[in-house]
C-alpha cells in the first residue's frame, strides 16, 4: 500500500530537521486556542505531530486513491457539456475523498473549520498530490483563493465564504487573465460598476481561468472609469449565478483533468474585497505569490514522479545482459535527476518557511497593534526575502520539472513516447509549470531587483551567520566560491549603471544567485547526513563551473545581442 508521504525519505528528512518553531509560534499566536478548540495543539511538538498525521492522510490518499486514477483522468479529460463543466470521473472521486478527509481548508483558521497549517506543510501536501496527479493539484491547490479572502476581506465576507471552502462545499478560481491581458495584468478591462442600489456588478470576459467552473471566484476588474493602468483595478469576490456563462473550456497539451475556462460576465453581482484601487498592487500580488509557490510544489511533485518511474524502468530494463541503470550514461542521468529534485525541494521548503514567517509577522502586527513597531524591521526583512525567493523557487522548480520529465522519457527510450507509460503524461503536465502564474522569464524580472539591490547579499549573510559549517568545511569553501563569483558579477553590473546591460544578463545573475542559495541550503542539510554530503558535493561540482561561465560572460562585457540583434535576428542571409 504506497503512501506518497511515508515512502519519500527526503520529505521525511526535511520534516525531521526543518526548524518550524518560529513558524508554529506565529501561526498559533502563542497557542492561544489551546483548550478552546479540541484539535488545537498545546505546544510545538503537538503541532508537528499533527502535521505529520495530516501529511500521512494526504500521502495515503495520493498513493492509494489519486495515483491509480490519474491515467484515466488524463484520457477522459474534463468535459464541457450543455454550458457546464464536468470533471473526469476520477477527479470528482478524488475531490470527494479530499473533502471527506477535511483537507480543503488547509491553511485557514480553525474558527472557520480549517486546519490552520502553515504554508510549509501545505507546500509539502501540494507536492505529494502533484506526484500522484498534477492536474488534481490545480483544484486542490486553489485554496489560495480562500486564503486571500482570509487575508484581505472583512469578517462578514469571511464568515460568508470561508466555512464553505473548509467543508469542501465550494471550490474557487482566480479570474485574472483576459484575451488582451495575459501577463500584463495592468491591461485588464473587465468592468466593475455600481448599479443604482450600490451593488457592484461585473461585465466582460476572462480567459484561461483554471477551474473557472468553481462556485467562488476572485475577479480582478477595472473599477475606476477613465483609468488604464493598475491603479484603476479592484478585487471582487463573485459567487456563480445566472449572470456568468462558461463559454468554453480549452483543449490542452497537458493537465487534462484541470478545466481551463473562458468566462462571460453579464452584469454579475459581486462584493468588493478590501479597498478600491488595491486589486492589482496588493491583493493580486499576494494571491499570485501564493500561486507561484504552489506551482513550485507542483513542479517538484512532477519531477519526483518522473524520476521514480525512470529509476524503476532503468532497474528492470535488461540490455546486453544487465540493467540499463548500470550503464554510466544512464546512471549519470538518474543521479542528475535525483539531485535536481532534492535541490528544488530544499529551495521550495526554505521559501515556504520564509513566507510563513513573513505572513506570521504581518498577522501578529495586525492582531497586536502594540507590537507593530517592534515587528516592523523583521517584517520588512522577511517581506524582501519572500519577494526574492518566491520567483526563484518557481523558476527553478518548474524548469527542473521539465528537464527531469524530459530525461525520464529518454531513459525509457521509445517506450517512454507511448501513452501506456506514465512519463509521457509527466512531460506534458510539466510543460505548463514554467508558463502559468508567470513564465520563467517573468520570474527573473521579479527576482532581479532583490539580487542587485542587496537582498540576496543579506540573505546569504544570514546563512553565514546562522549555519554551523564545522562538519562541512570543504563544501563551505566551494559555496563561498559560488558566492564570490555571484557577488562579483552583481557588483560589475551595478557599477556599469546600464539598464539594458542588466536586463541582458538578468537571467544569468538570477541563476547564479539560485545556485549559491541552493548551495548554502544543501550544505546545511549535509550536516545531518553523509548521503546529503554526497549529493551536495554533486550539486556544487557542477554549480561552480556553471557560475564561472556565467560570471565570465558578464564581466567580459559580453553584449553581443545588444549590439547585433538586428543582424542575428535577420532571416535573410547574404550569399
Amino acid at each position: 500500500m504506497p503512501n506518497f508521504y511515508r515512502d519519500n525519505d527526503d520529505i521525511l528528512f526535511h520534516m525531521k530537521h526543518i526548524d518550524l518553531n518560529q513558524v508554529i509560534d506565529l501561526k498559533e499566536d502563542g497557542f492561544a486556542e489551546k483548550g478552546k478548540i479540541d484539535y488545537a495543539p498545546v505546544n510545538s511538538a503537538d503541532a508537528l505531530d499533527s502535521y505529520d498525521k495530516i501529511l500521512d492522510i494526504v500521502g495515503d490518499l495520493a498513493g492509494n486513491f489519486i495515483d491509480p486514477r490519474a491515467t484515466d483522468v488524463d484520457l477522459e479529460e474534463a468535459q464541457f457539456e450543455h454550458g457546464e463543466v464536468r470533471y473526469a470521473k476520477g477527479t470528482q472521486e478524488a475531490m470527494d475523498r479530499l473533502k471527506q478527509a477535511d483537507l480543503m481548508g488547509f491553511t485557514l483558521p480553525r474558527k472557520y473549520g480549517g486546519l490552520n497549517c502553515p504554508i510549509t506543510i501545505y507546500s509539502i501536501a501540494i507536492e505529494i498530490v502533484s506526484r500522484a496527479d498534477a492536474a488534481l493539484m490545480n483544484l486542490f491547490g486553489l485554496q489560495d483563493i480562500a486564503e486571500t479572502i482570509n487575508k484581505f476581506a472583512d469578517e462578514d465576507i469571511k464568515m460568508k465564504f470561508l466555512p464553505r471552502f473548509c467543508s469542501g462545499e465550494v471550490t474557487g478560481s482566480m479570474a485574472l487573465t483576459e484575451p488582451d491581458a495575459g501577463s500584463d495584468l495592468q491591461a485588464v478591462n473587465l468592468k466593475a460598476y455600481q448599479d443604482d442600489k450600490g451593488q457592484w456588478r461585473l461585465k466582460g470576459v476572462k480567459r484561461f481561468i483554471t477551474n473557472g467552473c468553481g462556485e467562488i471566484s476572485l475577479v480582478l476588474a477595472r473599477s475606476e472609469e477613465g483609468t488604464s493602468d493598475g491603479r484603476g483595478l479592484s478585487m471582487f469576490v463573485y459567487e456563480r449565478d445566472k449572470h456568468m456563462k462558461i463559454r468554453r473550456i480549452e483543449h490542452k497539451y497537458g493537465i487534462h483533468g484541470s478545466p481551463t475556462c473562458e468566462l462571460q460576465f453579464d452584469d454579475a453581482p459581486a462584493i468588493l474585497v478590501g479597498k478600491r484601487k488595491y486589486g492589482l498592487i496588493k491583493y493580486v500580488m499576494s494571491l499570485m505569490n501564493g500561486a507561484r509557490l504552489a506551482i513550485s510544489a507542483q513542479g517538484v511533485g512532477i519531477a519526483e514522479a518522473a524520476y521514480r518511474e525512470a529509476n524503476k524502468y532503468a532497474t528492470e530494463r535488461i540490455q546486453f545482459k544487465r540493467s540499463i541503470r548500470e550503464f554510466m550514461a544512464v546512471k549519470e542521468m538518474l543521479a542528475n535527476m535525483k539531485m535536481k529534485v532534492e535541490a528544488a525541494r530544499t529551495l521550495l521548503y526554505e521559501t515556504s518557511v520564509i513566507v510563513d514567517i513573513k505572513d506570521g509577522l504581518e498577522h501578529m502586527a495586525e492582531k497586536h497593534p502594540e507590537k507593530e513597531k517592534e515587528l516592523r524591521d523583521a517584517t520588512k526583512l522577511y517581506t524582501q526575502f519572500a519577494a526574492l525567493m518566491t520567483p526563484m523557487s518557481k523558476a527553478y522548480s518548474t524548469e527542473i520539472a521539465n528537464q527531469v520529465a524530459y530525461d525520464a522519457i529518454q531513459v525509457h527510450g521509445g517506450t517512454g513516447f507511448m501513452r501506456e507509460f506514465k512519463v509521457e503524461r509527466f512531460a506534458r503536465d510539466a510543460r505548463i509549470t514554467n508558463i502559468y502564474e508567470g513564465t520563467t522569464q517573468l520570474q527573473v524580472v521579479a527576482a532581479i531587483g532583490g539580487v542587485v539591490k542587496g537582498v540576496f547579499e543579506e540573505l546569504t549573510a544570514k546563512y553565514e551567520k546562522e549555519i554551523d559549517f564545522a562538519e562541512v568545511e570543504e563544501l563551505h569553501k566551494k559555496v563561498r566560491e559560488l558566492h564570490k563569483l555571484t557577488l562579483d558579477a552583481i557588483h560589475f553590473v551595478k557599477e556599469k549603471a546600464d539598464e539594458d546591460y542588466q536586463e541582458y544578463h538578468a537571467r544569468r545573475l538570477v541563476e547564479m544567485s539560485m545556485n549559491t542559495i541552493i548551495g548554502y541550503l544543501m550544505i546545511r542539510d549535509a550536516k545531518y547526513s553523509e548521503r546529503k554530503k554526497d549529493i551536495a558535493q554533486f550539486f556544487i561540482d557542477f554549480a561552480v563551473p556553471e557560475n564561472k561561465m556565467k560570471h565570465d560572460i558578464i564581466v567580459n562585457n559580453t553584449k553581443t545581442l545588444l549590439e547585433r540583434s538586428a543582424a542575428i535576428l535577420n532571416e535573410k542571409i547574404e550569399a
